[in-house]
């Protein structure tokens, strides 16, 4: 039995399992469904605006080759494909929207701190709590905010591919880590 909070990973067995239950019983054609499929989900992606559509479209077949796997019944692999990417976009829309409120929150607090503050006990205050992050967690945040727009979007799939993670996981540890650096910070200036 998983631990809720393990990550499932596709194995070769639930692959296969999943191109035999695309095909109905033929995994030779259930190979051509499946890319069928992915292209699909991808360009439905692409359609909504998603960062990586390839990536959900991944993510998609993963989740539906991990129901497969645990023995659900799917009749219409294409139709189940995609209410499993409509729910993954609903998941896609809300991470985005925390991103933002988050956003903008440290953008409100930025602008109540440049109020009362010029801004250079502020940034002494981010160089120190910089060096109080381990090596990673502050190359990992200096690095997914390096660059501007094009570059921005290069630097942080980079960054995926070094760490070898998910979009949504990279943006989740950078979430963690900026709030831990904002914590730190303004406890900092509140004892300045």
């Amino acid at each position: 039995m998983l631990n809720s909070r393990q990550k499932w990973t596709l194995t070769q067995d639930a692959f296969d399992q999943l191109l035999i239950v695309f095909g109905g019983g033929d995994r030779e054609s259930g190979s051509k469904k499946y890319l069928e499929i992915r292209g699909n989900l991808t360009r439905f992606f692409e359609w909504r605006g998603c960062p990586f559509p390839e990536d959900h479209a991944d993510e998609t077949m993963n989740r539906v080759a991990k129901k497969v796997a645990e023995g659900e019944e799917i009749l219409n692999p294409a139709g189940y494909a995609m209410g499993v990417s409509r729910l993954l976009l609903l998941e896609i829309v809300k991470g985005r929207q925390r991103e933002q409120s988050a956003l903008t929150e440290i953008g409100r607090e930025s602008e109540a701190y440049e109020a009362e503050d010029d801004g250079e006990g502020r940034l002494t205050c981010l160089r120190n709590c910089l060096q109080t992050l381990s090596a990673d967690n502050r190359d990992l945040i200096l690095q997914y905010y390096q660059g501007e727009k094009s570059e921005k979007i290069q630097n942080r799939k980079k960054l995926m591919e070094r760490l070898g993670v998910p979009v949504n996981t990279l943006r989740m540890r950078a979430l963690r880590v900026r709030e831990r650096l904002q914590g730190c910070v303004e406890e900092c200036m509140s004892r300045a």
